[in-house]
């Protein structure tokens, strides 16, 4: 099962983060809620892997279930580095020279690409495109194949990056890069949602 939190999730993470250990009873007194809401959420984070249950024992009572984040579920409560991203991607643009700066772009690129690659498998482009699609899905943002002129292409209707883009458009460049990476095919762009069209379309070099 994909590791998932929903938006309703961050208050959760956020006392688990600051308090560690704690019962149902704990999370349904700091969050305001009742148990049964509890035990709900904090079920579907421990079958995502972002929550474990423990078995407590305390002096001559019943030993008692405590919870707490588990390493990927610190990862994900911690994860909005919007601001550290905007930052460096400043500092990438701010470079002079258009040679390394391009290369950063592609080392960038490359490493995202080998950190997504095991999920992007398939025997053909259209196959890889499509596990591609599905890895953005699941990090909510739309991303679609369809088949244009006999050739598969990649319509992205939403942008990633969406903070970054607004200022700079190399970010699209650095995503036509990790995009043909993945798929292992050159990609162009041919459509972008900045430019006003309804999509950012990424479709194969050899298109023409």
């Amino acid at each position: 099962m994909t590791a998932e939190s929903l938006p309703s999730d961050t208050a959760l993470f956020d006392v688990m983060r600051e308090r560690g250990c704690l019962s149902i009873g704990d999370l349904a007194e700091s969050l305001g809620v009742t148990a049964t809401a509890v035990r709900q959420r904090v079920n579907r984070l421990m079958g995502q892997g972002l929550v474990r249950r423990s078995l407590v024992r305390s002096g001559r009572g019943r030993p008692s279930h405590q919870y707490e984040l588990t390493s990927l579920g610190r990862r994900q409560a911690g994860s909005n580095f919007a601001d550290l991203a905007m930052v460096l991607w400043q500092e990438l643009r701010d470079i002079k020279d258009p040679e390394i700066r391009r290369g950063l772009l592609e080392r960038v690129s490359r490493r995202l690409a080998d950190k997504y690659l095991i999920e992007v498998q398939g025997g053909s482009s259209e196959e890889r495109m499509r596990a591609l699609a599905e890895l953005f899905r699941q990090r909510r943002v739309p991303v679609d194949v369809e088949s244009r002129d006999g050739l598969p292409v990649i319509n992205a209707r939403a942008c990633p990056y969406p903070e970054v883009a607004e200022f700079d458009r190399s970010i699209c460049a650095m995503e036509r890069m990790l995009f043909s990476e993945l798929v292992g095919e050159t990609l162009k762009l041919a459509e972008c949602r900045l430019d006003g069209d309804a999509c950012c379309r990424f479709e194969p070099a050899r298109a023409g």
